[in-house]
């Protein structure tokens, strides 16, 4: 077999949602921060292309580059390649790069609890990992700072009308709207709808509404839209289900760990959860991220919380991408059957 490119994956998933790691194969890109390499990723585009573009991805993958850290504190580090975006911080991606470099052996295994500390463009996140028999059994994250921005707010929608949202971040930037307002019942059958709306949501939302990070002021956009459903008491705290439409068209098939964060945060700053209480999302699929205020904080002039997200991951596979030299289409290629328009 020829290639002149041999890129190596482990890939895995995190309570339904797609989180490939690239463990070997490519080189740390330039930047004295992680957040500067996260950009030039972002704007070079060549790797995004080679992995996340067909015949090699698709809309359903997410792809995290391993580099090495650049705080002291920290153990690993890595980049998230998203299909539109190369977000500050991913709670299902953590805890796939988490299992993978545990399940692997590239970070050792301590049973019956191993803790670390990564680094994501957004800043650092500590894990806690509960280990049996060789395995993560559940990746428990302490989150970034996550805080809400807009409450109550109207939004205009081309073909639905107005709209009370909420905007927050949670390790990346969120619409928040009532899923039953919009007669949704977050159920697998509605996916398609959920995901077509939520990208016209956050179009329109990015246009009316914006959103700037008070410390990263490169972090300027919504990213996606979070349905949430009726909160219900629960002895640990609340529970609720709840879809993130994720561009350029799909729902996420987990709970989204920085909707979780940014969801706790809204809820936090409405009176509806205080330190120390839980909040159990369920997915479209029926899985389950676990959340927890921690403590209070504050980012920039805005009160935030620290959030912490736990759930599981599993290792899918290991794959070798490689390009043949003669190969037509060596960054692949997007048709808007999948990708949108």
């Amino acid at each position: 077999m020829r290639s002149s490119k041999t890129i190596h994956v482990i890939s895995a998933h995190a309570e339904g949602e797609v989180g490939d790691v690239i463990v070997g194969g490519v080189s740390p890109p330039s930047g004295d921060t992680i957040w500067d390499q996260r950009s030039f990723i972002a704007s070079d585009q060549s790797l995004r292309n080679f992995v996340l573009n067909e015949p090699r991805g698709g809309v359903f993958r997410h792809v995290n580059l391993l580099v090495p850290p650049k705080h002291p504190d920290a153990d690993a580090a890595f980049i998230i390649m998203e299909p539109e975006d190369n977000p500050p911080m991913s709670g299902s991606n953590s805890i796939c790069v988490s299992t993978v470099l545990l399940d692997s052996g590239i970070i050792p295994m301590q049973e019956p609890v191993t803790e670390m500390v990564l680094e994501a463009p957004g800043g650092l996140v500590r894990v806690r990992a509960d280990c049996s028999n060789g395995k993560a059994t559940r990746i428990t994250v302490q989150n970034v700072a996550s805080f809400a921005d807009k409450i109550a707010v109207p939004l205009e929608v081309e073909g639905i009308g107005t709209l009370t949202v909420d905007t927050a971040y949670g390790g990346d930037s969120f619409v928040v709207v009532d899923a039953e307002s919009l007669n949704f019942e977050i159920v697998e059958s509605e996916a398609a709808d959920i995901a077509r709306l939520g990208v016209r949501i956050t179009d329109a939302a990015n246009q009316q509404l914006g959103f700037t990070h008070p410390e990263n002021p490169d972090w300027n956009h919504i990213s996606f839209c979070a349905f949430c459903g009726p909160l219900e008491s629960v002895p640990t705290g609340v529970a609720s289900r709840s879809a993130v439409a994720i561009k350029p068209g799909k729902v996420d098939r987990s709970p989204t760990g920085t909707a979780v964060s940014a969801r706790m945060a809204l809820m936090a700053s409405k009176g509806q959860m205080t330190i120390g209480e839980e909040f159990v999302a369920t997915s479209i699929i029926g899985s389950t991220f676990t959340g927890k205020i921690e403590a209070a904080t504050s980012v920039g002039d805005r009160a935030a919380i620290i959030p912490q997200i736990s759930g599981r991951g599993w290792i899918t596979g290991i794959h070798q991408h490689m390009l043949d030299p003669d190969d037509p289409w060596p960054q692949g290629y997007k048709l808007s059957d999948t990708w949108g328009a």
